[in-house]
C-alpha cells in the first residue's frame, strides 16, 4: 500500500508495551509521528529512539505524539524502553497488522517479518503530511521536527 500526502492514513488500535491502549483516531487533534523500525535494541534502532526521546519536549510543544512501531514482542519492546529510557509509546506489531496497513514490511534484508525504517508524519485530521522511506537514525528526529515545524505552520488552526 502506498499512502500519498494529503490522503487519510489507516487508523489503528493497539496496546503499547506498557499496556496503554492507543489509536490514531484517539489522539484528539494532535500531530502524530508514527515511526517504524526493524528491531528493538539494535544499534541503529537504539540511536533513533534515543534521538526521538531527546527531542520529545519539542515534539510535545508542537502538539505531536511520537509512536514507535516494530514487529518485536511486547517483552522485547519493554526491554528496549528500559534500555533506552524511553517515555513515548512503543507498539509491538507481532501480528504485523499495522505494518501491512502502512506497507512497511520487508526490511532491507528482505526479511518479511521486519518493518522497514520508515516514518509517517500525520496531521491532526489523520492525513499524511509527509513520509520518509529512508532515514538516518542519528539525524532523523531533527529532520522530522523541521518538517513538522514547516507543515504545521501552513495548517489552518481551529480556535
Amino acid at each position: 500500500m502506498s499512502i500519498r500526502i494529503g490522503e487519510a492514513v489507516p487508523d489503528f488500535a493497539a496496546r503499547s508495551d506498557d499496556g496503554q491502549q492507543l489509536s490514531l483516531s484517539g489522539l484528539n487533534g494532535q500531530w502524530a509521528v508514527l515511526y517504524f523500525y526493524p528491531r528493538a535494541s539494535t544499534p541503529g534502532c537504539s540511536i533513533e529512539a534515543q534521538r526521538f526521546e531527546q527531542a520529545l519536549p519539542e515534539f510535545r510543544r508542537m502538539n505531536a505524539q511520537v509512536i514507535g512501531v516494530s514487529t518485536d514482542t511486547e517483552a522485547r519492546q519493554a526491554k528496549f524502553r528500559e534500555k533506552c529510557d524511553l517515555s513515548f509509546p512503543l507498539i509491538p506489531d507481532g501480528d504485523k497488522v499495522i505494518g501491512r496497513a502502512y506497507g512497511v514490511l520487508g526490511g532491507v534484508s528482505g526479511l518479511l517479518n521486519l518493518a522497514q525504517r520508515q516514518t509517517f508524519l500525520i496531521d491532526p485530521q489523520g492525513k499524511l503530511a509527509w513520509h520518509w522511506k529512508v532515514s538516518n537514525p542519528g539525524t532523523h528526529a531533527g529532520e522530522v521536527l523541521a518538517k513538522l515545524a514547516e507543515v504545521s505552520s501552513k495548517t489552518p488552526r481551529s480556535e
